[in-house]
């Protein structure tokens, strides 16, 4: 257990000192033997500051700015975990919208106009796979259902709208959670990462099929009954 400990402090060390190279342009050596070829970094202010009952080293107007720290605090354990996982995801979809710059309309906007022409698409076709089609639709005005669970606010009268409002060919319809309304997503700025998207429709219709997908039925034979048994 000691070793680990001292394996993982070791690790927190080394990252440490790869972002401060970073913030402060500073070149990663050994030794001090040529300090005149070694990039020696710089910054305005270094000061040690106490958050809650930590002391840190804060280093402030550098050079660079590659790296930076985020510090998160809150009342319970709970609500930090939470807001770490939140800040993760929130960088994860950042790092994927640079990759892919291309974005979709958020608040619900996006999936609202899917369910429409799945919905067509549903009443085009014959036989019983329709039936699975407007399951699929269903399931996509799911998400503007959840998101206006989620801010507190009456789903089924925002869903409603909204669809309403999608059928009238008002395509860039949403929900504005900061009133409580059916809002333009072009006026509000609520985009999404088309990759992030993407992805989660895709993943949920994967998964969705891996369940629904039966490989065989096994039939139990029916127990056979005596001449004595009373039926």
């Amino acid at each position: 257990n000691g070793h680990n400990g001292n394996k993982q402090w070791y690790q927190r060390r080394v990252r440490g000192i790869e972002r401060l190279s970073k913030v402060l342009g500073a070149e990663i050596v050994s030794t001090f033997d040529q300090p005149d070829k070694v990039t020696i970094g710089s910054c305005k202010l270094i000061e040690e500051v106490m958050i809650g009952e930590d002391k840190l080293i804060k280093f402030s107007g550098v050079k660079q700015g590659e790296a930076c720290t985020v510090v998160l605090r809150g009342a319970t354990k709970m609500i930090v975990d939470e807001s770490e996982r939140s800040l993760h995801d929130a960088l994860c979809v950042l790092t994927q919208t640079v990759k892919e710059t291309r974005t979709v309309f958020g608040g619900g906007c996006s999936e609202m106009r899917m369910a429409r022409h799945v919905e067509e698409l549903a009443a085009r076709t014959p036989g019983k796979e329709a039936l699975a089609i407007e399951s699929f639709a269903r399931a996509l005005r799911q998400i503007p259902t959840i998101i206006a669970d989620n801010g507190g606010y009456d789903s089924s009268q925002l869903v409603s709208e909204l669809r309403a409002m999608h059928s009238e060919d008002n395509v860039y319809s949403g929900l504005n959670m900061n009133t409580g309304e059916v809002g333009d997503m072009r006026d509000l700025g609520i985009t999404e990462s088309y990759a992030v998207k993407s992805a989660v429709v895709s993943s949920a219709a994967e998964a969705a099929e891996m369940i629904l997908r039966v490989d065989d039925i096994l039939k139990s034979t029916p127990r056979q009954r005596g001449g004595n048994e009373c039926h």
